[in-house]
């Protein structure tokens, strides 16, 4: 998670991948949606670009002007950033109601973004889950305790 936070970078970064999703592409589009400094921006962009999460495309040559899109990496992304958007409609939706609604393109239904399990489709809560330890796993900072933990916990036995 860590290292995923790092490639992201600040808070604002999450709300310029969503610009990018929402099809606003241009660098004074995102000043003026989110309300960020040209030089805040700038150096966002040119982080999530080296974390290989944006690209910069020219679409212009004379003078030379560039559009920013979600590279794959970018995309995947999207559903995380859905899931937060519906976190925070259900703990701090304003008064007026959700800012943005979702539509599934192939069912064509307004939907809630939910986090499933890739196995069972069943939707993910904090109980419904059992972290075990993975091949990674290691007492480092970051994971000092939590590897250990976890180690330290019966071995998980996965459902026929």
């Amino acid at each position: 998670m860590a290292r995923g936070l790092d490639m992201i970078g600040d808070w604002w970064s999450p709300l310029i991948i969503r610009d990018l999703f929402l099809n606003l592409t241009h660098f004074d589009e995102l000043v003026e949606d989110l309300g960020i400094s040209r030089n805040l921006l700038t150096r966002r962009l040119k982080s999530l670009i080296t974390n290989g999460i944006v690209e910069r495309v020219a679409y212009q040559q004379r003078p030379v002007r560039y559009a920013y899109r979600l590279t794959t990496a970018g995309r995947d992304l999207v559903p995380a950033i859905l899931a937060l958007t519906a976190w925070g409609d259900r703990w701090a939706r304003p008064r007026e109601g959700s800012p943005i609604l979702f539509v599934h393109e192939s069912c064509g239904h307004q939907f809630e973004p939910t986090v499933t399990c890739s196995v069972c489709a069943a939707a993910i809560s904090a109980e419904a889950v059992k972290p075990v330890p993975g091949p990674g796993g290691a007492a480092k900072p970051g994971t000092m305790l939590v590897a250990e933990r976890l180690r330290a916990a019966r071995p998980h036995k996965p459902v026929a």
